[in-house]
């Protein structure tokens, strides 16, 4: 065993034995028994080493003294005791069981110099991390976490793969000045390719120039402040920033929480623990190049005056927050160090221009490709390639078209958003989490705002979201009234009730329009004339008016009267029945009834309250079903073709004219959402509460409304806006009530998405009742929709799936609905869906096990002499079938022949359609004597019988006119002519004057649907 005794001296003398650090100046002396070991300012009590094990020096290696404990793996640094609060008193470590190398002296004593290096907190666990890696893992993990919203709209996501750095210019405060002249708002500008920098080039400069250490960064909100940190962070955690030693990050939000005052050290321990062992180092300057980043300065009030602020100069002296930041800025407390600050236009001014070395403003994303590499990054979801290929393409051309897109994208958090309504509109999975688009415009704001006021620098702390409500909702909901989009300086000033505001109030809006009001709306240069504005989305003028509506910002005067009064006479009702109760002996029976009349003013409030909730319930039946809305597209095709850039489908009215004017069909949309408890809790992190008996008696005044609307017969469009409007709304019993009512589904012509079919059928699942009809003709429906769907189908009489283009899938989603054992439908239609010999061996054996199906129409169903011979065996064995339509099939007259001697012997068929097909006339005349009670079997072949009228000739025409608007124009005009031909001939062949009449009228009946088709061409 051996004695170390290590000792500080400033003699420059070495006795001999002593070995001395060239590094520290600490000598070391070799005596036996004992070791002992640095005292410098790094140590710490003996109590921190492991007990219960045995240590032993084993070797001094690379200039480091390592120790391995007996009984670990591990090893560690004696250089990394911990330290002492006092130097001065001297530390002695036994070390047990110590190698000794044959020269009699430790072995890791052999070195000519040993060097102490930076301490490492040493812990019972031998393995741990230096503190600074520690520091690097802890923010990689805090700054790479991904929020809910980001989580639950995208999944999970590798930060290298999706995240696009928006640009960064050299500014000015006089430009920033420049950038909000106009309206008080935001402007975009194009930067000057020469004043462009990156993330890492903030602190950097010319040799000749003096060195950056104090950066501003600013930009209004959503335009990638936080992007811009989080890289900066992340980038330096990797170690692909290597001009910081280390990067200490802080919120301005959290700083302005704080109410004692506290040192920087503590401030430092008290959030990174994990350095805790080196913060005196950092506040020596012994810690290399420091970063400290200070996001959000306008949450802080600071003030560079010296007879407001005091100098301090000490990391150990408690100070309030903002006069940390102050004295950091002066470069009088750790004058060495880096600093980068964000911050919104309105605080650019807060710090003196003398310090601060260089302005950044944040222009977000300039450039059309950036743009499209952030979509693509985002919206890239496994499993959907060409659904991914399909819609970036049609973004891709949008954005090239320099539309108004594309000048709302240099925010990126609009590209957020917009990406979020993709992937809801496109990727929505009955395996996802519920989503509302409702809850993600509220995430949205969640995401851009969270809980922040609307002034730090006052006590009334005023919700930012709670202020857009009430000043920019009113904006939006006067633009939906009057039906536009555009508003002057003058509506400005109307909404924001500039003439009733105190200095307080004033300052605080000037602040809002610089800050908050570019990002939810934009100006727009106008040829002569002042410029406008409209807001950046559409689509958040119509959630900010809902927004305005159900917080029960839109009162009345007597309303507004009402609430103050009603409250004070609230408050003092207590003291006044206290004062009554004394003073009821002495007081005359009048004057008392008089006093007590004055609490019956808060009922009669109450009333008035009540009526506003049922005008909410109003305003949401009446925007939705408004005539001059109910020929458009419905509310989710409207959103996805104004991202894509698609024409809006809109139909033609019952006047021919097409509906011309603006509307608004997701405004009652976002009221109902709104009311939704998700919703409503995200709200009330946002300062905007929603209580329960509001909504309780919004829903009760809806219900009424609602069953007066739903009784009448709804356009396709129309009634897909209901269905997602009690979907956004959230509540199944409030669903199933009103879904009673739906005997019937009419959703011709509504291009179904997967996200379409999970919200009708997770709407009309709410109620198990059975359903009459369901029209799904022309709806573009897959085997995802039909999957989805199938729950829903199994419940109704009538299904109508014409004209869908189904692929093989869907014929097998098809098929699967008809071996249901629950299957209820009996009368199915699949017209114009073309029938592969795949698909007839699919659908096949699903024809035969079937026990609901009576009547099914396959008419142009492309089946010809081959698929119907494959279709046969099947029709034979089916057991249930009344009438089988095979129309316009490209039949030849033998295989026509060959299927009525089978339909002859099946014990429940009664009727084939088999006209339009390629049948000669005598073999029509065969087919036509058949008879129903000699043959077993009535035959549908023509519209004429010889010289007479076909005794079905309405029903043949009627099944080729109900399809008339979704077909083929010209092959329907072929049908109509051929028809008119057959009826001109038989009409010749007669010399009956009553029967030519009967032909005459029904050829005039099929000259006018000619007539009819040519005008739509």
């Amino acid at each position: 065993r051996g004695r170390v005794r290590a000792f500080s001296t400033p003699c420059s003398k070495v006795r001999v034995g002593q070995q001395r650090d060239c590094a520290t100046g600490i000598h070391y002396s070799v005596e036996p028994f004992n070791v002992w070991v640095p005292c410098c300012a790094r140590m710490q009590c003996l109590k921190h080493l492991p007990t219960g094990s045995k240590w032993t020096a084993i070797k001094l290696q690379s200039l480091r003294i390592t120790v391995r404990p007996l009984t670990g793996t591990g090893t560690v640094t004696l250089a990394g005791i911990p330290c002492l609060q006092s130097s001065k008193s001297p530390v002695i470590a036994m070390i047990r069981n110590v190698s000794v190398t044959r020269f009699g002296r430790p072995e890791f004593l052999q070195c000519g110099q040993c060097l102490v290096h930076h301490c490492k907190s040493l812990s019972t666990s031998s393995g741990q991390a230096d503190p600074i890696e520690q520091h690097r893992r802890r923010l990689r993990d805090w700054f790479s976490h991904e929020s809910n919203e980001e989580e639950m709209r995208f999944g999970s996501f590798s930060i290298k793969n999706w995240r696009v750095d928006p640009m960064i210019v050299e500014s000015s405060p006089e430009e920033n000045r420049e950038l909000t002249a106009q309206l008080g708002v935001y402007s975009h500008i194009e930067p000057k390719k020469s004043q462009i920098i990156k993330v890492d080039q903030v602190f950097t400069t010319a040799c000749d120039e003096s060195p950056v250490k104090n950066v501003l960064l600013y930009g209004m909100v959503g335009m990638g402040k936080t992007a811009v940190v989080n890289k900066l962070v992340v980038d330096w955690c990797d170690g692909k920033l290597s001009q910081f030693d280390i990067i200490l990050p802080f919120s301005c939000v959290d700083l302005a929480s704080q109410n004692k005052p506290t040192s920087l050290n503590k401030l430092i321990s008290r959030k990174y623990a994990q350095l805790k062992t080196i913060v005196p180092q950092i506040g020596l300057g012994k810690q290399g190049n420091v970063l400290f980043v200070f996001t959000d300065l306008e949450q802080l009030r600071l003030d560079f005056r010296l007879s407001k602020t005091e100098l301090c100069n000490d990391p150990n002296e408690p100070l309030p927050p903002n006069s940390l930041l102050v004295n950091l800025f002066r470069k009088y407390l750790l004058p060495d160090v880096n600093i980068l600050v964000t911050t919104r236009p309105s605080a650019v001014d807060s710090i003196p221009s003398r310090y601060v070395d260089r302005y950044a403003r944040i222009c977000g994303f300039t450039d059309v490709e950036q743009q499209y590499l952030f979509f693509k990054n985002r919206l890239n979801t496994p499993g959907y390639d060409q659904v991914n290929e399909n819609l970036m393409k049609m973004l891709y051309k949008n954005l090239q078209r320099q539309s108004q897109m594309t000048s709302d994208c240099f925010l990126p958090s609009y590209c957020w958003i917009i990406c979020a309504t993709l992937h809801f509109l496109h990727f929505t999975t009955a395996n996802m989490p519920i989503q509302t688009l409702t809850g993600l415009y509220t995430s949205f704001l969640r995401l851009n705002f969270g809980g922040q006021i609307l002034d730090a620098s006052y006590q009334q702390d005023i919700s930012i979201v709670r202020f857009v409500a009430k000043t920019v909702g009113k904006l939006a909901y006067e633009g939906i009234e009057k039906k536009k989009t555009l508003f002057s300086e003058e509506d400005l000033q109307r909404c924001f009730e500039l003439d009733t505001k105190t200095e307080e109030e004033l300052n605080q809006l000037t602040a809002f329009q610089i800050d908050v009001l570019g990002f939810f709306m934009s100006p727009i240069a106008q040829h002569n004339s002042d410029p406008l504005l409209r807001f950046t989305i559409p689509a958040m003028q119509e959630y900010m008016a809902a927004l305005y509506i159900v917080l029960g910002e839109k009162k009345s005067v007597l309303e507004k009267v009402g609430v103050v009064v009603s409250d004070t006479i609230g408050k003092a009702s207590e003291d006044v029945t206290a004062i009554l109760a004394i003073v009821s002996k002495l007081l005359p029976f009048r004057i008392l009834t008089l006093v007590r009349l004055v609490n019956i003013f808060p009922r009669i409030f109450k009333t008035i309250s009540a009526k506003s909730k049922k005008g909410i319930a109003n305003t949401m039946v009446f925007e939705m079903f408004k005539q001059d809305d109910e020929f458009n597209s419905d509310v989710l095709e409207q959103i996805n073709v104004s991202i894509l850039g698609e024409e809006v489908e809109v139909n033609s009215t019952a006047g021919g004219e097409r509906a011309g004017t603006q509307c608004f069909e997701l405004f009652p949309t976002f009221m109902a959402g709104l009311l939704a408890q998700n919703n409503r809790l995200l709200l009330e992190q946002l300062g905007c509460t929603i209580k329960n008996i509001t909504v309780r008696e919004i829903a009760t005044n809806l219900k009424k409304n609602l069953s007066n609307v739903t009784g009448k017969q709804l356009p396709p469009s129309e009634f897909m806006d209901l269905l997602f409007f009690l979907y956004e709304l959230q509540n199944d019993t409030f669903a199933g009530e009103i879904c009673k009512s739906f005997q019937s589904l009419n959703l011709s012509q509504v291009k179904m998405t997967p996200l379409k079919c999970f919200v009708i059928t997770s709407i009309m699942n709410t109620s198990s009742h059975p359903i009459d009809e369901i029209n799904l003709s022309l709806c573009d429906l897959n085997d995802d929709c039909l999957k989805i769907l199938q729950t829903l189908l199994l419940r109704c009489r009538d299904l109508n799936l014409q004209f869908n283009n189904l692929g093989l899938g869907a014929w097998q989603e098809v098929s699967n609905l008809l071996m249901d054992p629950h299957c209820t439908v009996q009368n199915l239609w699949l017209c114009d869906n073309a029938l592969s010999e795949a698909a007839v061996n699919c659908i096949g054996p699903a024809i035969t096990h079937n026990r609901s199906v009576t009547q099914l129409s396959l008419l142009n169903t492309s089946l010809g002499d081959k698929g119907v011979k494959m279709l046969t065996p099947y029709i034979r064995d089916n057991t249930h079938l009344k009438d089988i339509n095979l129309a316009s099939n490209l039949i030849s007259e033998r295989t026509a022949m060959d299927l009525v001697e089978m339909i002859k012997t099946h014990p429940t068929l009664e009727r084939v359609h088999l006209y339009l097909n390629e049948i000669s006339d005598s073999g029509k005349q065969n087919l036509q004597a058949l008879n129903r009670e000699q043959d077993g079997v009535t035959v549908l072949a023509s519209i004429t019988d010889g010289s007479n009228i076909s005794a079905y000739w309405s029903l043949i025409l009627k099944n080729i006119s109900q399809n008339t608007a979704n077909r083929d124009k010209e092959l329907v005009a072929d049908y109509l002519t051929l028809f008119q031909n057959e009826l001109t001939f038989s009409r010749g062949q007669t010399r009956n004057l009553w029967k030519k009449l009967k032909l005459l009228r029904v050829e005039n009946g099929i000259e006018n649907l000619l007539k009819q088709i040519k005008q739509e061409n």
